[in-house]
């Protein structure tokens, strides 16, 4: 199988390349919806579809290609990626000790057969409370306009998250046991796919 992975997300390649996965990655040409008049997760589901299809018109027929989407959601505010280090404080500072939830849309294109799957995953994060000195701190550290939310938790964004509920890769962009159930509608599993350990990083090995 041919995998080409449709966004330019170094979270989405890193996690893939952390199973060992062989695939290419191609930067879609769809643009994102931040509301749509749509629930979060059919717009996900949206967004990761047009990425897809975005990458599948310049492809050959003998490829998989995976869209991705993903968007934070707050007490019925869609915060995509911010504008600027002024939206991403204001986006930081309403999160700060509240509970949203986070939503990616993965969307699957055979080429081949023509079967396209499209589902999203949800996970519930709850910040810890931040003061103005901990946001400065973090957008010190963090460059934060390529990010959902404002946010990763990855190294020191970690410290913002008190608690999650659900899937943590979720949050880095791409739920993986949901991609690997929607393969395996495809013949495919992330088992299978994965290749010898010594491709991975050390700490994935120990």
């Amino acid at each position: 199988m041919n995998l080409v992975l449709a966004s330019s997300s170094p979270r989405r390649a890193m996690l893939l390349r952390s199973l060992g996965l062989q695939f290419t990655t191609v930067k879609p040409r769809a643009t994102e919806s931040g509301d749509a008049g749509l629930p979060p997760g059919e717009l996900v589901k949206m967004n990761s579809k047009n990425k897809a299809n975005s990458v599948a018109v310049e492809s050959t027929d003998d490829v998989l290609i995976l869209g991705a989407d993903t968007v934070v959601y707050l007490e019925g505010r869609v915060l995509g990626k911010p504008r600027d280090l002024e939206q991403a404080r204001e986006m930081l500072g309403a999160l700060s000790a509240k509970r949203h939830f986070v939503y990616t849309g993965l969307t699957l294109i055979d080429l081949k057969s023509g079967e396209v799957s499209t589902d999203f995953e949800q996970t519930a994060v709850t910040f810890r409370p931040l003061s103005s000195s901990d946001i400065e701190r973090y957008l010190e550290t963090v460059v934060p306009l390529d990010r959902a939310g404002a946010y990763t938790v990855e190294g020191v964004g970690s410290l913002l998250v008190e608690r999650f509920e659900g899937c943590y890769y979720n949050v880095l962009g791409l739920p993986l046991v949901k991609l690997d159930k929607m393969l395996r509608t495809f013949g495919f599993d992330l088992f299978s796919l994965s290749r010898r350990t010594e491709n991975r990083p050390s700490y994935l090995r120990e």
